[in-house]
């Protein structure tokens, strides 16, 4: 029995990941706003079958997201920041994967975020991941160059913040290009890393500099 119940146990796994991938699929074929009775037909089974391995759409958003995250978008973010780059490029590279796997797969990212109303524990689960390989990356980088990291993990919640809130704005508004995104994302991101440095990671040290705007077109702003 215990043989039985496990292998059972294996098989309702594998069907559920099957079906996440017949959802995403779906969701790429009919558009973020499919409902059940649409996934279930694209997928080709039927709507009682869906709910045989999930108890109700927002537990099929809940799997689709994080089997999302899990096969497409940190992957791209790892292989990113894994490159034998220098510290620009290495913020480039990141931004341009978590912004591109966004904008190449629209109607999913719009499935799995709700409208605004996305599954917030596998969000944070996500926000969490991402920070802390972020935080990594800044305490190997940084403290090789002898620069204080004791406030590598919140420097890094506020960077990761800040690019899904803004990616998530622009996916709603499409005011600007991708190019334009990438440009402007990388041009905040880079310069409080920069300013990081220059304050040798240090409060104190930061503190005690002056904090006034350069006059474009000076020496100081270049």
């Amino acid at each position: 029995m215990d043989g039985r119940k496990r292998r059972w146990r294996q098989h309702k796994i594998d069907r559920r990941e099957e079906l996440v991938d017949g959802t995403l699929a779906a969701i790429r074929t009919r558009g973020s706003s499919a409902g059940m009775d649409e996934i279930a037909a694209e997928i080709g089974v039927s709507k009682t079958v869906l709910y045989r391995y999930f108890s109700d759409k927002n537990d099929l958003v809940h799997a689709t997201m994080q089997r999302f995250i899990e096969t497409t978008l940190m992957p791209r973010v790892y292989e990113a920041i894994s490159l034998d780059a220098d510290e620009y490029q290495l913020v480039r590279s990141a931004l341009a994967a978590y912004v591109g796997t966004v904008d190449d797969d629209p109607e999913v990212y719009r499935f799995i975020m709700g409208n605004g109303s996305a599954d917030q524990s596998s969000l944070a689960e996500f926000e969490k991941l991402f920070a802390e390989v972020v935080s990594a990356v800044i305490t190997d980088r940084a403290g090789a160059r002898g620069i204080q990291t004791d406030g590598a993990l919140l420097w890094s919640y506020v960077l990761v913040g800040g690019i899904q809130l803004a990616t998530h704005w622009w996916t709603t508004s499409k005011t600007m290009s991708r190019d334009e995104v990438l440009d402007y994302l990388t041009m905040m991101a880079w310069s409080a890393i920069e300013g990081m440095a220059r304050a040798n990671g240090s409060r104190e040290v930061f503190n005690a500099q002056p904090h006034v705007l350069p006059t474009p077109g000076s020496d100081n702003a270049n």
